[in-house]
């Protein structure tokens, strides 16, 4: 069977129109046509990218979830062991203190990810902070406790917490955001927003001091000041997991990632309608809806009656089910400390070993057994020996 006659094939078994899979893969009707009728043919590249689209679209899986990917919630209290083992519900015996912290707290209790800084100073009060990983190890946790994000988000807000930062990402699993030609669309004043800023950074740019770790290869557009209490941060999810973890671009389960930033009033707006309504989709996307819209230039028409650009209309709702909160649980592991000594102690050890194979000493053997474990190695041993069932509170 050629290429043309499985794009057509892949696309009816999708149920979908030749409209509609277009808009999907963001481009025109016309060149979906040319493609199935086999006028033009796109490159190999594209093509797989194409069958993998229509792979995901007519499986069980949809083509966007959407999740929590970073928390940060300050609770009015001096009480740690409390916040510990009453609102997180996790044991504190098998957390790790440090005598550091961030934003301006002097220590904090460490389990894998998940954060908890403390103060003298009673006006910070006890901190939670949860970044991508930490989320997804509380999400172990909370299924541990048989609680959701919901019950969680209740629980804060009847202990009179401020949400500091609440950060909502829309996964796009198909490719269906073509973030180039959205940043092209800003250029060319086919954005409507509220916002007055946006920033597009290409392959390799250095985007912000703090945003290091996020996508440094790839398109990222940030739409709305990074210093406001809202904006969005839409990237190639894809080129930063090549990045982190060398997972080759093609393999990459995410494509795409639409990230809403808010922080103080807009965060607690955002979980209050969440724990009200136990609908992701209508607040994420209520959100989006209030603040930009993407469109296709028509000069006979006033820039406000513009028509809406169809890959967006998919992205924002248009020929796809509701989206639900998904959940990513991920158990604490040693993956980033095995990373380290993969990379930097590895090589090291190895020469040493060898040294001694040749010489005849002892020089790692003695280094070993000279070494005495503090208390934080110690307590991180027991970290990995305990189950979920046995860490929570319940």
């Amino acid at each position: 069977m050629s290429w043309n006659d499985e794009l057509k094939a892949g696309r009816r078994m999708c149920r979908m129109t030749q409209a509609e899979l277009a808009a999907v893969l963001g481009v025109t009707e016309r060149t979906l046509r040319d493609w199935e009728s086999g006028v033009t043919v796109p490159d190999q590249a594209k093509q797989k990218r194409v069958m993998d689209a229509l792979a995901r679209l007519g499986g069980t899986e949809p083509p966007l979830t959407l999740l929590l990917d970073y928390v940060r919630i300050r609770f009015p209290t001096m009480d740690v062991r409390h916040v510990i083992e009453n609102v997180l519900r996790l044991k504190m015996k098998y957390m790790v203190q440090e005598d550091h912290a961030f934003y301006s707290y002097t220590s904090m209790y460490v389990l894998g990810d998940i954060a908890v800084m403390t103060s003298p100073m009673e006006e910070k009060g006890v901190l939670l902070e949860l970044k991508g990983k930490g989320c997804r190890q509380f999400e172990a946790y909370l299924n541990g406790q048989k609680r959701s994000w919901y019950e969680f988000f209740r629980e804060c807000l009847e202990e009179k917490a401020v949400f500091k930062r609440l950060d909502l990402a829309v996964n796009d699993l198909v490719g269906l955001l073509d973030i180039p030609q959205l940043s092209e669309k800003c250029e060319n004043e086919e954005c409507v927003s509220v916002f007055r800023s946006f920033k597009a950074y290409r392959s390799g740019e250095l985007v912000h001091a703090r945003e290091q770790d996020r996508a440094s290869m790839g398109a990222t557009l940030y739409i709305g000041s990074m210093k406001s209490d809202l904006y969005f941060c839409i990237y190639e999810k894809d080129y930063e997991q090549l990045v982190k973890a060398g997972i080759p671009v093609e393999d990459a389960e995410i494509k795409n990632r639409f990230e809403i930033r808010l922080k103080n009033d807009r965060a607690y707006f955002a979980v209050y309608d969440l724990v009200s309504c136990e609908n992701p989709e209508q607040t994420a996307f209520d959100i989006i809806n209030r603040y930009i819209r993407f469109v296709d230039r028509d000069d006979s028409r006033s820039r406000e009656d513009w028509p809406l650009n169809s890959m967006w209309a998919v992205f924002i709702g248009e020929h796809r089910d509701r989206l639900k909160l998904t959940t990513a649980p991920e158990p604490y592991s040693l993956e980033k400390t095995l990373n380290w000594l993969s990379h930097q102690v590895a090589p090291s050890w190895k020469m040493l070993l060898e040294i001694d194979r040749k010489c005849g000493t002892n020089i790692m053997e003695e280094m070993l057994a000279a070494t005495e474990l503090a208390d934080k190695p110690r307590k991180i041993i027991e970290q990995q020996l305990r189950g979920i069932g046995e860490v929570v509170a319940i």
